[in-house]
């Protein structure tokens, strides 16, 4: 009988703090040893990584896969087959389904889903919007509460009625009653008094495609973002409690963001890869209109961003998948208020952001981080985000000497498009493992529903 089950030889690996050579010994769900290349080991199975480079699978903690309820745009089992394919390992659930759990008996349903259908790890961003219910909520194991400070003009999804907040004294509440639970609360910044007067103002005009749409987000230097920012900051440093500020995309929240980082604030912050290869190009808006949105970021935002993710102010990079069918994005031609907002991004985002690190544009050490180790830190997944000893075997395995080309052919969510066809990285995931488990390889997905675990805070 094998000491090992799994033995990845030959690669070169990286973390975020260095990368070197050496041979990775997998047995059961965790990686047993890490020893110099060609030591010798009895493994049951080699996996040869020679020529590649061996990263700790990523933990996208901001992901919708619109189950249960719309499940016509996604599902459990197609995004996850994305993530898989991606080298994502672990993905968080968005709360915005139906019905969204804001309950315990709501969460408790789905996370029955996910037991049954999952092929990587996950966890539920649960709703906090019911201030009695959150207590019992922060119970189920979730790594996060979500709320939404957004309310949505002309359609009913993808921010419908019972996750957001906009209240700002409910808002309080809500951060004084998750305080105790020491979970920590995401929240989507928004400013709805600012952006209905901004919109109404385009609507006067009779400008409602998807480039007035995307205008008015981006109105006054990102107004609607930089001052939702100041709120949140402020209630955080009045309750204390973990703040995890979503869609960081102007540099008026980057300036607020280091300053309460200096000041000591509990604080984590994400970008999601849109910001950087997608919605800070305006040509992309006139060229594909709501295909390109999430959110218009202006150019003079893209290298104080990267500059942000270099130094640390913003330290997690996740996807913000958001998959909407063609009918449901087509109507933005004409009246950019009815196409559903977000793009999809999970099975791209890993080559794109490793293929800029090849590219020079930030360290590929740097991008580990925020892509793995930093996200499972802030949400306490203690075995997850990292190549050692005693963590589970969650590895994706990358060609970095490759022209890899996005196609809308290789798409694996139900939507079946990308915005991302046809730009290439310098970037490929070749093989993911979760748990030692292998569930992508040789372009397809091998990992069975129900192999996927939850990963709960402190496991």
């Amino acid at each position: 009988m094998s000491q090992y089950d799994t033995v990845i030889r030959g690669g070169t690996l990286v973390t975020g703090t260095g990368r070197f050579k050496a041979d990775i010994a997998i047995a059961g769900e965790h990686i047993a040893a890490i020893v110099a290349p060609g030591t010798a080991l009895d493994g049951g199975r080699t996996i040869d990584a020679t020529g590649k480079h061996v990263i700790p699978g990523a933990v996208d903690v901001h992901s919708h896969h619109r189950e249960p309820g719309y499940t016509h745009k996604e599902d459990i089992i197609t995004a996850m087959s994305a993530c898989a394919a991606g080298g994502v390992t672990t993905s968080f659930a968005m709360p915005n389904v139906q019905p969204p759990p804001n309950t315990v008996e709501r969460l408790d349903a789905m996370i029955e889903l996910y037991n049954s259908k999952s092929i990587i790890d996950w966890n539920i961003n649960a709703a906090g919007t019911v201030p009695e219910e959150i207590p019992g909520l922060a119970t189920r194991g979730i790594a996060a509460f979500k709320v939404f400070m957004v309310v949505d003009t002309g359609r009913s999804y993808p921010h419908m009625p019972g996750i957001g907040i906009h209240d700002h004294g409910k808002l309080l509440e809500i951060f004084e009653t998750v305080a105790p639970t020491g979970v920590p609360l995401m929240v989507h910044p928004h400013n709805q008094q600012l952006m209905t007067h901004i919109e109404e103002g385009f609507w006067k005009r009779g400008e409602r495609d998807a480039q007035a749409y995307a205008k008015a987000y981006a109105a006054y230097d990102g107004i609607i973002w930089d001052t939702a920012c100041a709120l949140l900051l402020r209630l955080q440093l009045a309750t204390g409690t973990p703040l995890h500020l979503l869609h960081t995309q102007s540099i008026g929240v980057v300036e607020q963001l280091r300053r309460a980082r200096d000041a000591g604030q509990d604080i984590s912050a994400e970008l999601n890869p849109w910001a950087l290869f997608l919605g800070n190009d305006w040509n992309n808006i006139v060229r594909m209109g709501s295909y390109a949105l999430s959110y218009y970021i202006p150019e003079k935002n893209t290298q104080p961003l990267w500059d942000a993710l270099a130094d640390g102010t913003i330290d997690i990079i996740s996807t913000d998948h958001g998959p909407h069918t063609k009918e449901e994005k087509e109507p933005g031609w004409t009246d950019g208020w009815k196409a559903h907002t977000g793009t999809p991004s999970a099975q791209f985002y890993v080559p794109l952001f490793l293929g800029a690190a090849v590219d020079g544009l930030i360290s590929l050490e740097r991008v580990v981080d925020l892509i793995a180790t930093q996200p499972a830190k802030r949400f306490g997944l203690a075995r997850k985000g990292r190549l050692e000893p005693g963590c589970d075997a969650d590895i994706a395995i990358v060609n970095l000497d490759t022209t890899f080309e996005i196609t809308d052919e290789l798409v694996l969510s139900r939507i079946g498009y990308t915005p991302y066809a046809g730009r290439t990285t310098h970037a490929a995931v070749e093989t993911t493992l979760v748990r030692g488990n292998v569930v992508y390889e040789n372009g397809k997905v091998v990992g069975q529903p129900g192999w996927g675990r939850q990963a709960r805070p402190g496991a």
